[in-house]
């Protein structure tokens, strides 16, 4: 509670939204959440396009009209911090984290690993769709791409024409691929258009 102050001067500097990101020893991490926590964190920042010191901190100051208009976006569950970082900073808002002391935990947590790990990939999923879908489409384009060098690299050397005409498929999927984003960033921008 020490840190709220600091937390509401940062704010007031200008900042839309100010973020404790949790340190200290009693910030440890299982072996089991170190990985999913660390894969989360690495999906997010590609999403954000920043660096994201604490993606599920809940010790945070905002706007309250500010975050409500994007109320309709975020999680209403355990992704809420998460998928309101992701509202702000893929709408170009000012965030800014401060370091705070994490204190040692009292009772038992609430989460569930493996539940709610997945729901908040759905929910980053679902920004990154909604507020920059050529993203995942180049993404996806992407691996198609691998796909087809792959395929035709391995083609030519083996002289396995399936494996040459799976490559040029992919190669058009992925040019279809592209296609689709632009057309999601198109709709996007009419709906956005719309009062």
């Amino acid at each position: 509670m020490e840190a709220i102050p600091a937390l509401v001067a940062r704010f007031n500097q200008g900042f839309d939204m100010v973020v404790g990101a949790r340190t200290g020893p009693n910030y440890r991490e299982s072996r089991l959440k170190s990985p999913l926590r660390a894969i989360l964190k690495a999906i997010v920042e590609f999403t954000a396009n920043r660096n994201i010191p604490d993606i599920n901190s809940g010790l945070r100051v905002f706007g309250r009209q500010v975050a409500i208009s994007y109320f309709e976006h975020v999680s209403d569950l355990f992704s809420f911090t998460t998928s309101l970082t992701l509202a702000y900073m893929m709408n170009a808002k000012f965030v800014d984290y401060i370091d705070i002391d994490y204190k040692e935990r009292i009772g038992r947590s609430k989460v569930n690993l493996f539940r709610d790990s997945i729901r908040t990939l759905q929910y980053v999923l679902e920004a990154c769709t909604y507020y920059n879908p050529l993203k995942i489409f180049v993404l996806l384009a992407m691996m198609c791409m691998a796909l087809a060098l792959v395929s035709l690299i391995g083609g030519i050397i083996l002289q396995v024409v399936s494996a040459f005409v799976l490559g040029v498929g992919a190669i058009l999927l992925s040019i279809l691929v592209v296609a689709m984003g632009l057309l999601a960033v198109l709709l996007k921008q009419i709906m956005n258009q719309r009062p």
